[in-house]
């Protein structure tokens, strides 16, 4: 799948949690999401904001904006392709550990897709 494929498939496929997902797709999905992030970073950058001698980070409006934006189909696709290597989608639940989990879905996003018809539809290969 190609770059701007990957894309608009991110986008038409906004809340599609199920299907499939190739590995292409999720990391030019990644890449594409990381990159518009780093360039609102840079046009418009967090703030410092000091209360009672503690100083806390505040991103800007447009980052805010852009995550909201981005969080849905983040999981959607993210889901989809735990589905493409043979995982249910509340596998994605592993996030929430410190760590372990990170990496064990970084395992399965890393991951070949089934070359064979599963529970969750055929191969999108």
């Amino acid at each position: 799948m190609s770059f701007g494929a990957a894309i608009a498939s991110f986008f038409s496929k906004y809340a599609t949690f199920s299907g499939r997902a190739r590995r292409s797709e999720f990391w030019y999905a990644v890449l594409f999401t990381t990159l518009v992030s780093a360039v609102i970073g840079l046009i418009w950058p967090s703030t410092t904001v000091v209360l009672n001698e503690m100083s806390f980070q505040q991103s800007s409006l447009p980052a805010n904006l852009w995550q909201l934006a981005i969080f849905v189909p983040s999981i959607a696709l993210s889901v989809r392709r735990l589905h493409d290597v043979g995982r249910k989608g509340t596998y994605y639940l592993f996030v929430l550990l410190p760590i372990v989990g990170w990496i064990l879905l970084f395992i399965q996003f890393l991951k070949d897709s089934e070359p064979v018809a599963n529970a969750f539809g055929e191969p999108v290969k």
